[in-house]
């Protein structure tokens, strides 16, 4: 079951410890390996397949960044949050304004509070959208409602980081892939 995303510190300190080991795929399998085995998988790699995987090097060798660890052992299951930040508003809408309904680059896109600060409107997942310039500025402090404009779709708060989707279409972390839909089919709705 996936637990988490961490970062490629927290994954190696893990693995060097014992407390995780990575799952790789090759031809199909996947295969289970402690640091050591790591490190001496990637030796290899980095000979032959060295452009297929992000690296950390050191003075005396490289390991290449797994995509997947498995723990071995933990006491209690994390807290899942999404944070609400900019990138995943952004992620979570499409980079489409909510209003027209085109799609435009971050740089021409902002976010809109629906119901205005000024009408004490929250800083909220259901209440931010990504927004054109355009669109934003013909709306102004007003609701959607005071404005004559319809929202295309209804924010909610995802139930995980629409950036994992936005990863995911990179062939480099096609082994999530599998991991992340078993999750979301088998997740006990609330």
């Amino acid at each position: 079951m996936p637990i988490r995303i961490t970062t490629v510190r927290r994954a190696f300190s893990l693995l060097y410890r014992g407390l995780a080991e990575v799952v790789h795929i090759e031809d199909g399998q996947y295969l289970s390996y402690d640091f050591a085995g790591w490190r001496e998988l990637s030796d290899f790699k980095c000979q032959f397949e060295p452009e297929e995987h992000d690296w950390v090097r050191t003075v005396r060798f490289s390991l290449a960044v797994p995509r997947i660890i498995r723990l071995t052992i933990y006491e209690r299951l994390p807290a899942n949050t999404v944070r609400l930040s900019r990138r995943n508003i952004f992620a979570r809408d499409g980079s489409r304004c909510q209003y027209c309904g085109e799609k435009f680059s971050t740089s021409e896109l902002s976010l809109d509070h629906v119901i205005p600060r000024s009408q004490n409107g929250k800083t909220t997942w259901e209440n931010l959208v990504c927004c054109c310039l355009a669109c934003n500025i013909k709306k102004g402090g007003r609701t959607p409602e005071q404005a004559h404009m319809n929202l295309i779709t209804k924010p909610v708060k995802p139930r995980r980081s629409p950036a994992i989707n936005i990863q995911l279409s990179k062939d480099r972390y096609r082994s999530w892939k599998q991991f992340l839909d078993h999750a979301y089919w088998n997740v006990e709705l609330k």
